[in-house]
């Protein structure tokens, strides 16, 4: 069993400047008691895959306001295919329409979260999903 608390990166991919909800959710998942590296603003699909692959993360969440989530998220879910970072959940929230949330999570993409959301229902579907993974 692994006993380590769980691990998470929280990003900001393209030039989406507001991270304030990222701190946010950064704050709430350290509250329950969850590590938390937070990559800051502007990064690529490659450098979030790059850092959850040198941070041994359990997830990566991605915060975004853009409107370019049809493109960064499929980048994110292809890098972490190719790395066969399989067991990496990609999760993530922000201005994302229901149906592109619905093609996204066809891809691969685990659930997405709306502006407005409980901390602790993000917090908590962390929780479950890896420790589902880690119990197999």
């Amino acid at each position: 069993m692994n006993n380590r608390p769980i691990r998470v990166l929280i990003a900001k991919v393209g030039l989406d400047g507001h991270d304030r909800g990222a701190k946010v959710i950064a704050a709430s998942l350290k509250d329950a008691g969850m590590e938390v590296i937070y990559t800051g603003l502007r990064q690529t699909p490659e450098m979030v895959v790059n850092a959850a692959l040198q941070e041994d993360v359990d997830a990566i969440g991605v915060s975004i306001l853009s409107g370019a989530h049809m493109t960064v998220f499929p980048a994110i879910i292809n890098l972490l295919k190719e790395k066969n970072l399989h067991s990496i959940l990609l999760t993530g929230g922000g201005i994302i329409p229901e149906d592109d949330m619905a093609v996204l999570t066809e891809m691969g993409v685990g659930r997405l979260f709306s502006p407005g959301t409980n901390t602790g229902d993000i917090a908590s579907y962390i929780q479950e999903y890896v420790n589902t993974l880690r119990a197999q």
